[in-house]
């Protein structure tokens, strides 16, 4: 066989003489074993992913986590083993973590497998055998029915009737027909191949015979599979920010607290005392719970989204998708229902939209904004008749959780008929239900038209259904206006004017991407046998009308790509459907209205465009374009990973198989839950249960939220740890005794770095959350000032705290005991202010309330009992060294603390006025040199004032 033959250009005879079998017997049992060995078996085999072990050893291996190991001999040589046990826990806790996430993702490629049809039905030795799909061979001869999943690629030489639902891997909203005589150019794409099924798809109508081109990797799915294993999956941004922090942290504590250690041994202080106390600072100064208040900022926020039904299979991917810059969304399921809804109906010369969406029977018929009663229009009453009866399909109410949806049994076109009929109401089905069959003409793509003849309590009608072209060519007259009932009624005798009437009205409806019906009745039985013996009707039909049917978008898809517009986030439809239906979908739901700032949107770009463009012409214009349509799984990798070298942070939403590389390849990976397949769902990091596009958007503020949150415990961990470095630090200069022990430093970062850092992470989110524009990729933690704003915050932490050491000792008269307690309380109370204004960095406290968070009340109030226990009560002062305070220490101690805030407050004022100035003065120069450059050469402001 060749490697590479196209074999869906080529003719039936030369695929059976090239493979060598026999349409008529099929391969014989020793060839089969032959070409078994030859090709293997008909599985997905991907390259070997890491083992266990090392997956395992992997999560011991990030910076952070051997900064907590290193805290922990450290802790351990000073005897703090409550310190141990914590930091261990919080080490094996995001291993832990870390290691089913990476093991999960990597099950995606068992999902593929188990995508394989576990049986079936092949042509050997002339007879037919049931065998296991695994052991299906090129060249074997598949006999394929209604309800069948093809085992492997196959090329049709028999296709009676045959429908393909090929949506897991083209991404279609509805059944192909198949076409076994046409040959198609090589060049083909997998949605237009009508003479080929391919591996994974399944058959929703007829019945085929087809050669086996194709078998395991060889085939379409096993292409996708070869490029799941090639997509890459990278750090988030927040893992890499936390990365870089954590380097600059380490670095920059362990040199202070050195110098620290240093010239406290210059000044003739003992070694091993200054030893001790530049390692307990080191402990204290480096945030080790900074990993464990992230995850659980992270879960805090998964719990949110899972009310929102988002579940979350990766934390980090939270975060990152508050980043997302792009939202790479899949039409259909996704944007759409993947319900084809019946929306309009044309009675020639009446208009009627039909509301309500999908298979849920719940809508109205509106005529000019009127609603129409089916029970007092018999035109429309008779056309729903004949949806409901000439239908081979069924809806069934399938639970889902606690809640439900409506599922079609059968052809989704049918559904969204029998949908339809069922808006008519109760009294229409019931007399629907009355009906038997007695006749039937079933759909051929040859015939294009369906009939049935039906024996009713008013006697037997002939309903039929199909093009309307078909359809109008068994018409001798139309229903009229009037008529009493369905066995009465008037008829007009069809004219030409009325035939191009019925052609225009067609040809509106799809040119806004629907999928037009025709619908007719007569009474009587008008199926016959015709020439040759087939079955045929007479051309005695009444013309109803026309339906138009399309794959609805979602109600909230509009809005919910409105608000991502608003925040800064644009939303790239990408689908392998028709470039018009695309283009109408997207046209719908604002897409195509993009203002300047969206970058001039293109709105369809094909995939067969893109073939002919290399990766750098690609990266140069996808910034520019809005959908993409008729798209290969190998397009969806590349546009994604385009958008991703064009710096932006990416989100990819699907559910079928042809989606799961570019999930994966994403920075977020989004799935549906519903109507999403296993290697969507695996491949992902999120999981939409309701499959809703707004839940997206929900997921997005929830992502923002979780990373401001995350700002706002860096801003107070590392401020506050600012703070106790600082004092240590100019003690050691001013040559002072040291105004903290170890103990007490390692008291105050339990106190101070636990509780309340974690209830930040409950903080509400701001309301402003989803006015501002996406982070940037390459922004840094300390972005926006930060950074200053620790510094300066630290910096009078640190400066209240030795005022207050020097204060106890000179002006109160203490002993060195007493007024390290004071400096002690001090140094813990500032943080435990500070950490209310860390709450937001737009707004001020008076504007946030207090009692917004009533976590982070609780835990203030704990850390505030713990403290004054370490105090006031004999335990404590035994345990930390410290000593009784009397009404006028904490007086001192609380104002100092409180005033520390105060400055801070007052610098931020400052900075923000001088801010404002500076960007006034711009604004004016700006202004000025705009007007100069305005006049001509050599004419001042006045002179050209003259002359105009």
């Amino acid at each position: 066989m060749p490697d590479k033959a196209v074999w869906h250009s080529a003719s039936i005879g030369v695929v059976e003489r090239e493979l060598e079998t026999s349409v008529a017997d099929g391969l014989d049992s020793r060839d089969a074993a032959q070409r078994l060995a030859a090709y293997g078996l008909n599985l997905l085999r991907m390259a070997r992913g890491p083992s266990v072990i090392g997956i395992l050893v992997s999560q011991f291996q990030d910076f952070m986590v051997l900064v907590l190991l290193g805290a922990t001999a450290v802790s351990a040589y000073l005897g703090e083993y409550q310190d141990v046990f914590a930091i261990l826990a919080i080490v094996i806790l995001n291993a832990a973590l870390g290691f089913v996430q990476e093991f999960r993702a990597e099950r995606a490629l068992a999902a593929l497998r188990r995508l394989a049809a576990p049986h079936a039905t092949v042509l050997r030795d002339g007879a037919l055998l049931v065998i296991d799909a695994a052991n299906v061979v090129p060249g074997d001869i598949l006999i394929l029915n209604s309800g069948d999943r093809a085992p492997a690629d196959a090329r049709l030489v028999e296709c009676h009737g045959v429908e393909v639902d090929e949506s897991v891997l083209t991404g279609e909203s509805r059944p192909v027909r198949k076409d076994s005589s046409a040959i198609m150019r090589e060049s083909a794409p997998a949605p237009e191949r009508l003479n080929m099924v391919h591996a994974g798809t399944v058959l929703t109508r007829g019945r085929g015979v087809a050669i086996t081109t194709a078998t395991g990797m060889d085939t379409e799915m096993g292409r996708i599979a070869g490029m799941m294993s090639e997509a890459s999956e990278g750090d988030t941004p927040l893992q890499r920010r936390l990365a870089q922090l954590g380097k600059w942290l380490v670095a920059g504590c362990l040199a202070i607290c050195g110098a620290v250690a240093a010239i406290g041994v210059a000044r003739g202080e003992p070694a091993h005392a200054m030893f001790l106390a530049g390692v307990s600072l080191a402990v204290a100064a480096i945030p080790e719970g900074l990993p464990a208040i992230v995850t659980v900022s992270l879960a805090l926020g998964v719990q949110r989204m899972s009310r929102r039904r988002a579940i979350v299979r990766k934390l980090s991917a939270v975060e990152a998708l508050g980043c997302a810059t792009v939202i790479c969304a899949d039409k259909t399921g996704t944007l759409t229902q993947n319900e084809m809804t019946a929306v309009a109906i044309d009675l020639i010369g009446r208009e009627i939209t039909v509301t309500g969406a999908g298979y849920s029977p719940d809508g109205r018929f509106l005529q000019a904004a009127r609603e129409i009663k089916p029970a007092a229009d018999p035109t429309l009453r008779n056309l729903l008749m004949c949806a409901a009866l000439c239908n081979d399909a069924a809806l069934s109410w399938t639970r889902d959780g606690g809640r439900g949806h409506w599922e079609v049994v059968g052809d989704p076109t049918e559904g969204a008929l029998l949908a339809l009929a069922r808006k008519g109401g109760g009294d229409l089905l019931r007399l629907a239900s009355k009906h038997a069959r007695v006749a039937e003409i079933p759909f051929e793509p040859e015939r294009r038209m369906m009939a049935v003849a039906c024996d009713g309590p008013d006697g037997i009608f002939t309903f039929v259904k199909g093009a309307p072209q078909v359809v109008l060519d068994l018409c001798d007259s139309r229903m009229s206006s009037g008529g009493a009932d369905a066995a009465a009624v008037g008829r007009i005798p069809r004219e030409r004017r009325f035939d191009a009437t019925v052609a225009a009205g067609a040809a509106a409806m799809a040119s806004r991407s629907m999928r037009v019906l025709a619908l007719a009745y007569a009474p009587g039985n008008l199926i016959s046998e015709g020439q040759g013996g087939a079955p045929a009707v007479g051309a005695r039909l009444v013309f109803l009308g026309l339906v138009g049917m399309m794959d609805p978008p979602r109600p909230e898809a509009a809005r919910s790509v409105a608000l991502a517009r608003q925040a800064g986030i644009r939303t790239v439809m990408i689908t392998g459907d028709h470039a018009a239906t695309a283009e109408a979908v997207a046209r719908e739901i604002g897409l195509s209205t993009g203002a300047a700032s969206d970058g001039g949107l293109r709105l369809v770009l094909c995939g067969e465009e893109l073939d002919q463009m290399s990766d750098r012409d690609l990266e140069q214009i996808v910034d520019g374009i809005g959908v993409f349509a008729r798209v290969a799984p190998a397009h969806k990798l590349r546009i994604v990973r385009a958008l991703k070298a064009r710096g932006h942070v990416v989100a990819m939403t699907g559910d079928g198989v042809n989606d799961a590389p570019a999930i994966r390849e994403a920075d977020i990976g989004i799935a549906m839950g519903r109507t999403g397949t296993d290697v969507a769902r695996e491949a992902s990091a999120m999981v939409l249960s309701d499959d809703n596009y707004a839940t997206i958007i929900a997921a997005v503020e929830e992502g923002r939220s979780i990373y401001d949150n995350i700002r706002k415990f860096i801003r107070y961990l590392l401020a506050s740890n600012v703070g106790e470095v600082l004092t240590m630090f100019i003690a050691a200069v001013g040559g002072l005794p040291m105004p903290l022990t170890p103990i007490q430093l390692l008291w105050m970062n339990l106190l101070t770095d636990g509780l309340p850092a974690m209830a930040l992470a409950a903080d509400p989110t701001d309301p402003d959350t989803m006015s501002r524009p996406p982070r940037r990729p390459d922004e840094g933690v300390f972005a926006g000032g930060l950074g200053l704003r620790i510094m300066v915050q630290g910096t009078f932490i640190g400066i209240c705290t030795i005022c207050c050491y020097l204060l106890a000792g000179m002006w109160l008269g203490h002993d060195l005991e007493t007024a390290r307690t004071m400096a002690f309380s001090t140094l813990v109370m500032s943080q435990l202010i500070y950490v209310f204004h860390c709450r937001s960095e737009r707004r001020a406290l008076s504007e946030i309330g207090l009692g917004t968070n009533r976590f982070l009340l609780a835990a203030a109030a704990i850390s505030v009992v713990l403290q004054a226990a370490g105090i006031h009560t004999g335990a404590g002062r035994a345990f930390l060294g410290t000593c009784q305070l009397t009404v006028i220490d904490w007086v001192l101690v609380l104002f100092l603390s409180g005033w520390s805030s105060v400055l801070t407050a007052a610098a931020r004022s400052v900075y923000r006025a001088l801010r404002r100035a500076n960007a006034l003065s711009r604004q004016s120069e700006s202004r000025e040199t705009g007007e100069k450059c305005s006049q001509p050469a050599g004419a001042s402001r006045n002179s050209r004032t003259q002359v105009e």
